[in-house]
C-alpha cells in the first residue's frame, strides 16, 4: 500500500529527529585521517546504528529486516544527506549486489547462510573487472575447471573496491571456455580467506587505495557457492549490476544537491587573500544557478526512475541517463570548486574516509570524481547504450 502524504510527512518527521540525534557531528573530523582500523571499527559501528532503527536495509524484503515503501525510501535517504550522514561505504556492496544476487538466484541455503551475516557485518567485494575486461565485461578469462565437488579458480580481478576489508566476493569466472563470451560464465560466492587469494591494494592519485588487485591461484570454491547454474553467470550478473540503479543514485544525487553544492556556495562566498568574495562575480553567480538547476533536475531524474522502476514502467537506458547525468555533473561541480579554490586547495590532502565523493576538499573530490566517468561503463559508453537502447539508434559496425 502506497504510503499517505500525511504518513509521510510523520516519517519524514521521525527520520529527522533520528538523525539529529545519533549521527556524530564530528564524525568528519574522527574520520579525515584516520587509520585503516578505524575506518573499518567506524564503518560497523554507524552500521549497526542504522540496523537497530531499521535504516541500514529498507530496500530489502520485510523477512530479512527491511520493508520500508519506496516512498519511505526517498524520504529515508533524502534526510540522510541533508543531515550529512556517514555512507555505508564498506557495506555498499554487501546490502546491494550481493543481497540483490542473493534475493533474486541465491539458492535457500545461499540465503539463509548470508543475509543474516550481512546484517552482522559481513563485508562483501565485487570481482567482476580484469585488466583485459572492464568496460567489456564478457571478455573476462578468470578460468574455474570443475574438480568433483568444487571449482579450481585461476586467474586476476581488478578495482575491486575495499577488497582488502573483505570477508567474501562477487566472483565471475569463465567455466566453457569454448561457448561464446556470455554463455561460457558462472557465478560464484567467494570466501576471502580461501589458500590461493592474493590482495594488492593499489595507491591511487588521491593517496587512497580504495581499488585492489585480486590474484586467484587454485583458488578451491565448492560447487555449493556456485550462484544459478552453471554458465548462466551473466544473466545473474545482470541482477548484480542492476543493484546500482535507483535509490543507491538517488542516494548519492542527494549528497550532491546537499553538503556537495552547499561546500560549493560556502567556497565562493569565502574572502581570498585580497577580501574578494568569488560569490561577487557575475560570472561566478552564472555558474553557481547553473550547477543549482542541473542538481535539481538530478535529483528529480533520479526520483522518477525509482518511482518508474517499482511500477515496472522503467526504460533499458535509464540507468545509463542517471548514471552518465551523475558522473559528469560531479565531475564538473568539483572541478569548478577546485578552480575557486586556487592553489590552497592543493594543499587539502586529506577527506573523511567514510564520506562521499563531495566532501569539500576540492582537488581530491576532482581526482576521485573520475571513478565515476570511466569505471562501470565510460561515458562514450554510456551514451552509445543511450543510443541504441533509450533511442532505437542503429547499432554500430564492427570495427568502426
Amino acid at each position: 500500500m502506497t504510503p499517505r502524504p500525511a504518513d509521510l510527512t510523520a516519517f519524514r518527521g521521525e527520520v529527522r529527529e533520528w538523525c539529529r540525534t545519533h549521527i556524530p557531528a564530528d564524525w568528519r573530523q574522527a574520520q579525515t585521517g584516520a587509520s585503516a582500523e578505524e575506518f573499518v571499527t567506524f564503518q560497523q559501528a554507524w552500521f549497526q546504528e542504522l540496523r537497530r532503527a531499521g535504516f541500514a536495509v529498507p530496500h530489502w524484503p520485510a523477512q530479512w529486516g527491511g520493508g520500508m515503501s519506496v516512498a519511505e525510501q526517498i524520504v529515508l535517504y533524502q534526510e540522510l544527506a541533508a543531515h550529512d550522514a556517514p555512507r555505508l561505504v564498506l557495506g555498499f556492496v554487501a546490502i546491494h549486489h550481493a543481497a540483490a544476487t542473493l534475493l533474486a538466484a541465491g539458492t535457500d541455503e545461499q540465503r539463509r547462510r548470508h543475509l543474516p551475516a550481512i546484517l552482522d557485518g559481513e563485508i562483501w567485494v565485487q570481482g567482476f573487472s580484469e585488466p583485459g575486461a572492464g568496460s567489456d565485461l564478457a571478455a573476462l578469462q578468470t578460468a574455474a575447471r570443475r574438480e568433483g565437488d568444487e571449482y579450481v579458480v585461476t586467474g586476476q580481478k581488478v578495482w575491486a573496491s575495499g577488497a582488502q576489508y573483505a570477508d567474501w566476493c562477487l566472483l565471475l569466472a569463465r567455466t566453457d571456455p569454448n561457448a561464446p563470451k556470455r554463455h561460457g560464465i558462472s557465478y560464484f560466492l567467494l570466501d576471502m580467506r580461501s589458500p590461493g587469494i592474493d590482495v594488492r591494494p593499489i595507491r591511487q592519485a588521491t593517496g587512497e587505495s580504495h581499488f585492489c588487485e585480486i590474484f586467484l591461484d587454485q583458488v578451491r570454491i565448492p560447487a555449493t557457492q556456485l550462484v544459478g547454474a552453471e554458465n548462466t553467470g551473466w544473466r545473474v550478473a545482470q541482477e548484480t549490476l542492476g543493484a546500482e540503479r535507483g535509490l543507491t543514485m538517488l542516494e548519492l544525487a542527494e549528497r550532491l544537491g546537499n553538503a556537495g553544492f552547499r561546500w560549493l556556495l560556502e567556497a565562493c562566498a569565502a574572502p581570498d587573500s585580497l577580501g574578494r568574495r568569488p560569490i561577487e562575480d557575475p560570472v561566478v553567480l552564472d555558474r553557481l544557478a547553473a550547477f543549482e538547476i542541473e542538481v535539481t533536475g538530478l535529483r528529480a531524474l533520479c526520483r522518477d526512475l525509482v518511482e518508474r522502476h517499482d511500477s515496472g514502467g522503467s526504460g533499458p537506458a535509464d540507468a545509463s541517463i542517471v548514471k552518465l547525468c551523475y558522473s559528469e555533473l560531479l565531475q564538473r561541480l568539483t572541478d569548478f570548486g577546485a578552480e575557486i579554490g586556487g592553489v590552497a586547495a592543493h594543499t587539502v590532502l586529506r577527506k573523511p574516509m567514510s564520506g562521499g565523493w563531495e566532501s569539500g576538499a576540492w582537488v581530491l573530490d576532482f581526482i576521485g570524481s573520475w571513478e565515476w566517468t570511466i569505471p562501470g561503463g565510460t561515458s562514450e559508453i554510456q551514451r552509445t547504450i543511450i543510443g541504441e537502447r533509450g533511442l532505437g539508434l542503429p547499432r554500430e559496425p564492427i570495427g568502426k
